[in-house]
């Protein structure tokens, strides 16, 4: 378990059995409602309206660094570029998910690969899918692909935020056993009070890298370096995720792989190559 807290023992009487009092000490998961706003038939959920807010804002943060910086991608061209964005998103992060993390049941049943509304999406998956976007994209319009890329860079955290505090309000994505004073009893994970790994996900994909990524972009030379942010970006996230992976549960269908390693903690050392690769390339003379 993880924590230094060590939590007095109870006999629980016929049963013989030996159980910790942290289950009863545990906070209990907040009843979040997953459906924010309902009109009728209508039901807007909490993880679709972060998808949609993080898009918006980010956009406009994009727009800001855009006008900032001066030159190509001009605003009118990042207008374009947020319906390339949002279906890269949902279409990466969708075939991902099959790819990556359930491969055989998707392909004993193909059609649920299309119900999106069941759920599963994947980061990494969003990502290739956001890459393969801004390549096409910029030959479109005869701009360098790392120029679009530097400008999304900073303002992906600002998804990844929603993001967990929406898996976070649906219970989701929950973390490890845990004896931690805040650790949680969360619906569908047993007794067993674990790690809010998902808040931990949005204080540090979120918060942290949205402070280091906007203290890089507005600090001068990025400019004049390509690919420093995306090179920042992906390294930094890379090591916060594996990071994070150390709390959060692994999915249960997958478990550890080699080394104890999660399939999130795997996917991510491809970005932190990449990562170190973009920002050596960009801080070389000449």
């Amino acid at each position: 378990m993880c924590g230094a807290t060590s939590w007095p023992k109870i006999r629980i009487g016929d049963l013989g059995a030996t159980v910790g009092l942290a289950p009863i000490l545990a906070l209990a998961f907040p009843a979040f409602d997953p459906v924010a706003v309902s009109i009728g038939p209508i039901a807007i959920r909490w993880y679709a309206l972060a998808y949609v807010t993080g898009l918006l804002l980010g956009w406009q943060y994009v727009r800001l660094l855009a006008r900032r910086r001066g030159g190509a991608p001009d605003p009118a061209a990042i207008d374009d570029l947020l319906v390339w964005a949002t279906l890269a998103i949902v279409l990466g992060g969708r075939v991902g998910y099959v790819l990556f993390y359930r491969p055989g049941f998707y392909l004993d049943q193909p059609l649920e690969a299309l119900a999106i509304w069941h759920g599963g999406m994947s980061f990494h998956g969003g990502l290739l899918g956001v890459v393969a976007a801004i390549v096409v994209f910029a030959r479109r319009r005869g701009v360098a692909s790392l120029a679009i890329a530097d400008l999304i860079a900073p303002a992906i955290p600002i998804g990844l935020f929603l993001g967990r505090i929406a898996n976070f309000i649906n219970g989701e994505l929950a973390g490890r056993a845990s004896d931690l004073p805040w650790a949680m009893t969360f619906p569908g994970y047993g007794p067993e009070p674990r790690h809010p790994s998902q808040l931990y996900e949005a204080g540090l994909e979120g918060l942290a890298l949205f402070a280091v990524m906007a203290w890089l972009a507005h600090r001068g030379p990025t400019g004049r370096q390509p690919g420093l942010l995306t090179g920042a970006f992906l390294a930094s996230y890379a090591i916060v995720r594996m990071i994070c992976e150390l709390y959060r549960a692994p999915d249960p269908h997958i478990g550890f792989l080699a080394g104890g390693a999660t399939m999130g903690q795997l996917l991510s050392l491809p970005m932190l190559a990449c990562g170190l690769w973009l920002i050596g390339r960009a801080r070389r003379p000449g």
